[in-house]
C-alpha cells in the first residue's frame, strides 16, 4: 500500500471539515468521516454536514450510512471504515480521517492489544445480551464499578471493547487497566488538530448554532419527529437535536434554545480538546499552515 493517512481532529466549528477538502485536493485524497452524527440519514443542519459544494468533489465517506432510527457504536464505525481505509491507500491514494469524535478515530487507526488473557465466548455472549436487553450505558456502568479506568477510556457505545474488559476482570480477577495493553497503529499517520484560542472557538460555536437556527433547524428536529424518530433513538440524543426535540416539549423559546446548545456544544468542544490533546503523535495547528 503506496497511500498515506493524514488524521484532521479537533474541536467542533473549527474548520475541520474545510481543511480535510483542502488537504484532499492537493495531495490527491479522499474523506473519511470520523463524526458520531454524519453517518445518519436526514440529520444535516444540527450536524453542520458539508454540502455537495463544500466537498468540492473530493468522494467522502461514511456519511449518510444510516437510518436515524438505527443505533450506531464505536464497533459499528471501525466495521465499516477499516475497509474503506484500506481500499484508498490500496489505489496509492492519501486517506484523510476527518472529524472531532476521537473515539471513531482510535478504533479506525489502532489496533489494541489485550495482554495475554484468552477469550470467553460464553461470558462474552452473556455481556452481549445484557447490552441488547438494558443498554449501553448499564453495561458501561457494570465496567465503570469494577474497573473505572478503563470506563474512562472507553465510549460507552465501544460494547466491543467494553466487554472484553469485563471479560479480562471476570477472568483474571484483574483489570484490564492494571495491564500493559498497547495501541498499535494500523499505518503510518499524521495527525494534526486544528488550534483556535478559547474565545474564539466559543465564538464559532456560537456562530454556528445562529446559523442552524437560521437554515432551518427547527423544522429539520419537527421533521424528524413527524417519522417517529423520538428520544428513545440514539441519534435524538445528540446536542442540537436533544435540546430542540425537549424544548419543543416545554414550549421553550428559540432563544433558550439557542443559548442552551450554545452552552452544551462549548462544553462539549471542551471535552474534545481534552481528548485530543493526549492523541498519539498529534500536533496542534493553525488550519492555513499546513497550505
Amino acid at each position: 500500500m503506496n497511500g498515506k493517512v493524514i488524521v484532521v481532529g479537533g474541536p467542533t466549528a473549527s474548520g475541520k471539515s474545510d481543511l480535510a477538502v483542502r488537504l484532499a485536493k492537493k495531495y490527491g485524497g479522499e474523506v473519511i468521516s470520523a463524526d458520531a452524527l454524519l453517518v445518519y440519514k436526514g440529520l444535516n443542519i444540527g450536524t453542520a454536514k458539508p454540502t455537495k459544494e463544500e466537498m468540492q468533489d473530493i468522494p467522502h465517506h461514511l456519511i449518510d450510512v444510516m437510518e436515524p432510527t438505527q443505533n450506531f457504536s464505536v464497533s459499528d464505525y471501525e466495521r465499516l471504515a477499516l475497509p474503506v481505509l484500506e481500499d484508498i491507500l490500496s489505489r496509492g491514494k492519501t486517506a484523510i480521517v476527518c472529524g472531532g469524535t476521537g473515539f471513531y478515530i482510535k478504533a479506525l487507526l489502532f489496533k489494541s492489544q489485550f495482554g495475554n488473557t484468552p477469550q470467553n465466548q460464553e461470558i462474552r455472549e452473556k455481556y452481549k445480551k445484557i447490552a441488547q436487553e438494558k443498554g449501553n450505558t448499564y453495561l458501561h456502568n457494570l465496567l465503570k464499578a469494577c474497573d473505572k479506568e478503563s470506563a474512562e477510556k472507553l465510549h460507552e457505545n465501544d460494547t466491543k471493547r467494553v466487554i472484553r474488559a469485563l471479560e479480562i476482570f471476570e477472568l483474571t480477577g484483574k483489570k484490564k487497566s492494571e495491564q500493559q495493553d498497547k495501541e498499535i497503529a494500523r499505518y503510518p499517520y499524521t495527525a494534526y488538530a486544528v488550534d483556535f484560542p478559547r474565545e474564539t472557538l466559543y465564538e464559532r460555536i456560537n456562530r454556528r448554532v445562529d446559523l442552524m437556527f437560521e437554515l432551518g433547524l427547527l423544522d429539520e428536529v419537527k421533521g424528524l419527529i413527524s417519522l417517529g424518530i423520538d428520544e428513545n433513538c440514539q441519534c435524538m440524543q445528540a446536542i442540537g437535536y436533544k435540546e430542540v426535540y425537549e424544548d419543543l416539549q416545554t414550549g421553550a423559546s428559540v432563544a433558550q434554545m439557542k443559548e442552551l446548545i450554545q452552552k452544551n456544544t462549548r462544553n462539549y468542544a471542551k471535552r474534545q480538546i481534552t481528548f485530543f490533546k493526549k492523541f498519539p503523535l498529534i500536533e496542534w495547528i493553525d488550519k492555513d499552515t499546513l497550505l
